[in-house]
């Protein structure tokens, strides 16, 4: 078990890396912390550096939410293998090198299921486009949540939607949880960030 624990704890450091602000900080000199939402994503590296630096820090931040699951050995060690794509979700999203700071978690997550259980990735990146298309990204992405440990079951068995939830967990709790509490409707704002991922219209 203590190199299942081990894997585990890479899988978080590697998710932890925050490519997005590296790359926001280098192209421009800016934290993506103090711009926006304050949400460390592609989104906000691209409104502030382009898509030259987005895409460079895309391929890494996929690439780390693999790299636990691929020190696990996937089919040899499958409860490890999920709790480290799980764990480099959390890391992206709640990053000690950001002082608790981070992104929503996609692109770890594409990265962590397209290192075994690749029908993940597909679920996750069709309702990010779909969602995208529609100009509801959030809405898109929760029902692909929705979807995601479904699917899984359905084509892969078992052990792959336990690799579903394990990731999606730090997924959905990025959403309600967001960066920072709401200042008033609290149990209306957190519904609306776990379905739309956005606090809705203020009180009038």
């Amino acid at each position: 078990m203590a190199s299942g624990v081990a894997v585990i704890a890479v899988g978080f450091l590697a998710g932890a890396i925050p490519f997005s602000n590296l790359f926001a900080r280098r192209a421009r000199g800016v934290d993506l912390r103090d711009v926006g939402t304050g949400t460390v994503s592609g989104t906000a590296l691209y409104e502030v550096a382009g898509f030259v630096p987005l895409a460079l820090a895309g391929i890494l931040d996929v690439a780390k939410g693999s790299l636990g699951v691929l020190l696990a050995g996937r089919g040899d060690h499958p409860l490890a293998a999920a709790l480290a794509g799980g764990a480099a979700v959390a890391g992206h999203n709640w990053s000690p090198f950001l002082k608790g700071a981070g992104g929503r978690g996609i692109s770890p997550a594409l990265g962590a299921f397209l290192a075994w259980h690749w029908p993940g990735t597909i679920v996750l990146a069709i309702g990010v486009a779909v969602g995208r298309l529609v100009r509801q990204t959030g809405l898109g992405s929760f029902l692909a949540d929705l979807a995601l440990v479904p699917a899984l079951a359905g084509l892969r068995g078992a052990d792959a939607a336990w690799a579903g939830a394990a990731v999606l967990l730090p997924l959905l709790a990025k959403r309600v949880i967001g960066n920072d509490r709401p200042v008033d409707r609290p149990l209306q704002t957190y519904a609306h960030r776990l379905v739309f991922d956005n606090d809705g219209s203020p009180a009038p």
